[in-house]
């Protein structure tokens, strides 16, 4: 039986502005119980996922997809702010609240045709993920799967990501 990992998370109000209550991770992290369960749940809801290698993105998504990438037994594929990966890269542009923002992977990271699973801390809006399934795409490999610890219903992410399979295992259904 999964248990619930919303008592490990801390709310932070008014951050990163005023009005905004904002889901920090970091007290999951910490804690080891919570964050045993957190992979634990995460690798059960994934176990009829045939996935080849997790794409983690920067930065908070890097321990969970680490860890998922370890139990699952797979690579480590790392999805960072433009000039911080040191080969070359292909980069995606993607739209947030106020303007552009960019992701980058080595474009030698995927082979064509591999099973990617794509690992963040936190859905919102779903443009993050969508940027870097959009990436893998490019790179000709197949999305197997979204996972997230916590969704933020009432973002509507989810529906930015239609036709992939997203998996959550915290959902907020308000702010």
């Amino acid at each position: 039986m999964a248990v619930n990992l919303e008592k490990f998370i801390r709310e932070v109000p008014d951050f990163p502005k005023q009005g905004i209550g904002f889901k920090d991770i970091t007290t999951l992290l910490k804690d080891a119980e919570g964050f045993k369960l957190a992979v634990d749940q995460l690798s059960e809801q994934l176990k009829d996922v045939k996935i080849d290698a997790i794409a983690v993105v920067e930065s908070r998504g890097f321990p969970f997809g680490s860890a998922l990438a370890y139990k699952l037994g797979t690579g480590l594929l790392l999805v960072r702010k433009p000039g911080k990966l040191p080969a070359k890269t292909i980069r995606q542009e993607y739209e947030l609240e106020y303007g552009t923002d960019a992701l980058e992977i080595h474009q030698d990271a995927i082979k064509p045709g591999q099973n990617v699973l794509i690992v963040d801390d936190l859905l919102a809006t779903g443009g993050t993920a969508m940027a870097v399934a959009q990436l893998v795409e490019k790179l000709q490999g197949k999305v197997a799967a979204i996972a997230f610890v916590v969704e933020l219903d009432f973002l509507k992410g989810r529906e930015k990501l239609a036709g992939h399979k997203v998996v959550s295992l915290v959902h907020y259904q308000s702010e």
